[in-house]
């Protein structure tokens, strides 16, 4: 009996020292930030900023002109940034990998749109909740696996559970375009390397099909039967979801653009687009925007430049594409440096102001949210942070406050609470 009760107590005190933050209230006072850098999103600033947040938006924004009201917060020396994007991430839907009763993020099939990450996605996610401290406030949750994985929504990072969170439902269908080669499985006796797949043209075709049906059965041309696979799908054809290829290669990025095109889907997004830079005047023909992996790589390529993850970003944005920035890391919780990729690309030359917009306003665009979230402009939701320094600079990116559509959020998580604990600890030795 003793044992159970210490048992109780033990999971009671531990789950209130590690517990999720309660989500912020709607916001019910104005309040004006005065005197920060204000980095607007959309490639320029404003110094000595004035931000009026009311009603859960931006009521105004500029300098002298605009009358502080209400509770003013004075952040002069700081910097103030729209909420960082995470686009195409299954953050929510898997918490420890190893664990399979954590692990949301696959569900079996090949070809399953119908599948929404939506109603899995867990707004009490510890690796969710660790996004908020360096920025990143907003999602898209994709679902991964198969080749076609299912549908993603996009979500806020200050919720109770996922109604509350969604500020975009069912925005798009995830399509792992098939790989022109395939890596030797040497655990099934194959040799080790690379080597042409001999049934890359039968994957595209089966990709194909499952298009083609899913568009026939939209006009009518299926028969009586339900099929919520092709229901979901319709979205593609009717211009109201958007279809995220990931695809790497140049010859994988042509066939998918090219065979999805011409099948009816009105918006492409490619996601990786390791090559895309050999393909610039194609991917601007065909206005697709390219979310770009992480620049924190190696070449994936023998014959590549050194520097070609550190550069792509800057090579597609100079060249006129919409280019946003996307961790593809198999681990969510790397997603939090985000800022920090952006701040790479700046390293590499690009104007810090438009390295910024990748990962702001750009994702914003590409995700379809640019109306509401992305920059911060009068109008708009009222979703950014406040930073003591740089925040693409992870010596700097300090936040002192954020807010998610006007509500101050906490920016404390588990791992600041153990920050602070060990500080303490080290501070008495």
């Amino acid at each position: 009996m003793k044992n159970y009760i210490y048992t109780i107590i033990l999971l009671v005190f531990g789950g209130t020292v590690f517990a999720q933050q309660t989500p912020a209230p709607k916001q019910t006072e104005v309040i004006t930030i005065v005197g920060a850098t204000a980095h607007v999103g959309n490639g320029t600033y404003i110094e000595k900023s004035v931000i009026v947040l009311e009603d859960g938006k931006i009521a105004a924004i500029g300098t002298s002109e605009v009358t502080p009201r209400g509770r003013v917060i004075d952040a002069h020396g700081k910097h103030v940034y729209p909420g960082l994007i995470a686009p195409a991430k299954s953050l929510g839907l898997v918490e420890v990998n190893a664990v399979r009763a954590s692990n949301d993020q696959d569900e079996v099939g090949e070809f399953i749109p119908n599948v929404r990450s939506l109603i899995a996605y867990n707004a009490e996610s510890k690796v969710v909740e660790s996004m908020r401290p360096n920025g990143v406030l907003l999602g898209q949750v994709a679902p991964q696996g198969g080749t076609i994985s299912g549908t993603s929504s996009i979500v806020q990072f200050d919720a109770w559970n996922w109604e509350d969170a969604a500020i975009k439902v069912d925005d798009g269908i995830h399509l792992n375009w098939p790989n022109s080669f395939k890596r030797g499985r040497w655990w099934l006796g194959e040799e080790r390397g690379y080597k042409p797949n001999k049934d890359y043209a039968e994957d595209i075709q089966k990709t194909v099909d499952f298009i083609l049906s899913a568009k026939a059965y939209g006009n009518g041309k299926a028969g009586e039967q339900p099929n919520e696979s092709f229901k979901a799908m319709q979205g593609l054809f009717e211009g109201s979801k958007k279809l995220y290829i990931y695809a790497n290669g140049e010859k994988e990025i042509i066939d998918a653009v090219t065979n999805t095109k011409e099948n009816g889907v009105k918006h492409v997004v490619i996601v990786g687009g390791y090559e895309a830079h050999k393909i610039i005047p194609f991917l601007k023909k065909n206005n697709i925007p390219v979310l770009v992996q992480q620049p924190h790589a190696l070449p994936s390529r023998e014959d590549d430049d050194y520097d070609m993850a550190y550069k792509l970003p800057k090579i597609l944005s100079e060249s006129g594409l919409l280019v946003g920035l996307q961790n593809e890391s198999m681990s969510n919780f790397q997603t939090r440096n985000l800022p920090f990729y952006a701040g790479h690309v700046a390293g590499q030359g690009l104007d810090k102001e438009k390295a910024l917009q990748m990962v702001t306003g750009n994702n914003a665009k590409i995700l379809g949210i640019d109306d509401s979230y992305g920059t911060l402009e009068r109008g708009k939701s009222a979703t950014l942070f406040i930073s003591e320094g740089d925040a693409l600079d992870m010596r700097t990116n300090i936040l002192t406050h954020a807010f998610i559509d006007g509500r101050e959020i906490s920016l404390e998580t588990h791992q600041t609470e153990l920050w602070k604990r060990y500080m303490e600890k080290y501070s008495r030795e």
